[in-house]
């Protein structure tokens, strides 16, 4: 079975991530620094700007690294372009260039030139919440094009999905358990000390 086929329906449009041996494959080959990174699928300047929006969702704390740290970026990047289909690619991209017109009104200008204060408050206008209505998607209810806040929420979804499903973090920060076929039942913080199980079959944020 084809890899877009295989995973076509999961992850960026649907926010259902499920941990399939082959999308970890996927995430795991993803090893770029992100320094020198050139993105497969998107320009150079989405690139930026996804690598920005990453690690302000999930930045660097003590003692567990960014997002950036784990190659998310171009896991999105990869997924994008190995799994999504050619229309929506084609809608994902108009939705980045929106964002992008949002950051530097002026096209001339250099993305690197945006701040982080300014990709804050991107995400503190367009990233709903719960019971908050969007405006531009109420407005056309028909477009496959996704909203602002569809899709920073997309964006957040798959940040996180990626970050958790690294071996890093699925290793060294949650619980680790290799024999999926066992059944644990009891309290959580009892069993793990609070932390959750690594190696779920699906995340759903």
């Amino acid at each position: 079975m084809k890899r877009r086929d295989a995973l076509k329906n999961l992850g960026f449009a649907t926010g259902f991530f499920v941990a399939t041996p082959t999308l970890v494959s996927l995430l795991q080959s993803c090893t770029s620094d992100v320094k020198t990174w050139v993105p497969e699928f998107l320009t150079e300047e989405q690139g930026v700007v996804l690598t920005k929006l990453v690690d302000i969702i999930l930045p660097k704390t003590e003692g567990l690294p960014s997002a950036t740290e784990l190659n998310v970026p171009q896991f999105i990047d990869k997924y994008i372009k190995e799994v999504v289909e050619d229309e929506d690619q084609a809608n994902i991209k108009t939705a980045f260039n929106k964002i992008i017109g949002i950051l530097k009104p002026n096209a001339e200008d250099s993305i690197d030139a945006v701040t982080e204060e300014n990709y804050k408050a991107l995400l503190d206008k367009y990233m709903l919440v719960k019971g908050d209505v969007d405006e531009e998607r109420e407005a056309d209810l028909e477009s496959l094009i996704p909203t602002k806040s569809e899709f920073l929420n997309s964006v957040k979804m798959m940040t996180i999905a990626a970050y958790v499903t690294t071996e890093q973090i699925g290793e060294n920060v949650l619980v680790y358990d290799p024999v999926p076929s066992q059944y644990y039942c009891g309290d959580l913080q009892e069993l793990t000390g609070g932390k959750a199980w690594s190696l779920d079959n699906s995340l759903v944020i």
